[in-house]
């Protein structure tokens, strides 16, 4: 039967959330997921299991473990039953995040290796994305982002030295770019571009894979009080991430 930490998790986001029964089901369920109570290939109670301990309608229910394994938080074995399924890691496709915060909420660990970090000269396409001249200084980082010693994030950076002048200066193995940018320049606006891309060699050499796999790549431009901070690039393995929105909408 369903665990009574369930039901309480549950009954809580009730009181206090507007959504839907089953989205309540699903959250709870992905809260069991994320802090670990549930581990990968673990059997889940079943739908009868729910319906008793919760109270609430078989339909409701399947309809959440439907979209949960759809979504790819569990996977179903005919006649056996459902079972948490091993999570791709992601990042947020709408927002502007902390990686290292990210993968930190999953319960795993965060290390980084630092590349590059250095001042380099503005060339006309490197200009134009940070508001600048060609020719003016600006900085450059290059970082490849670890989630349990694999890495999953490739992060190529260009910086606005007017907006970041003590960006070269910082300790990276200890903290994000994000988290001092966002101390000094904090975010006010952002756009990204997503695309599947083909890594060069060397970013397959960096992220340790195969000559076949394909990535996904984020173009990222962001704001501070209406002036350039930041373009950076974003290269994700695609087996190994993938990007979550969340978007609101009014029914027409």
């Amino acid at each position: 039967m369903a665990d009574k930490p369930l039901a309480k998790h549950l009954i809580s986001k009730m009181e206090d959330n507007p959504a839907p029964i089953y989205k309540r089901v699903k959250d709870a369920i992905v809260h069991h997921i994320a802090n670990g109570k549930w581990k990968c290939n673990q059997k889940i109670p079943s739908e009868s299991d729910f319906v008793s301990e919760l109270g609430v309608s078989r339909m409701t229910i399947n309809r959440a473990l439907r979209e949960l394994t759809a979504e790819g938080y569990l996977f179903r074995m005919q006649g056996v039953g459902t079972f948490v399924a091993e999570m791709k890691g992601y990042t947020a496709m709408l927002e502007v995040h902390n990686i290292a915060e990210e993968i930190t909420q999953r319960g795993h660990t965060h290390t980084s290796k630092l590349l590059s970090l250095t001042e380099i000269r503005a060339d006309p396409e490197q200009a134009a994305v940070l508001g600048l001249s060609t020719g003016d200084k600006i900085f450059y980082s290059h970082i490849i982002h670890y989630e349990n010693q694999v890495p999953v994030q490739l992060e190529e950076r260009l910086v606005n030295p007017q907006m970041a002048p003590d960006y070269l200066h910082q300790d990276y193995q200890n903290q994000t770019p994000y988290t001092y940018l966002m101390k000094i320049a904090p975010l006010t606006a952002g756009e990204h571009i997503v695309e599947a891309v083909m890594p060069t060699n060397r970013q397959r050499a960096y992220l340790n894979i195969d000559e076949f796999e394909p990535c996904l790549l984020i173009r990222r431009q962001t704001w501070s009080e209406n002036k350039i901070v930041t373009y950076s690039k974003l290269l994700y393995p695609g087996s190994r991430y993938k990007l979550l929105g969340h978007f609101k909408g009014h029914h027409r």
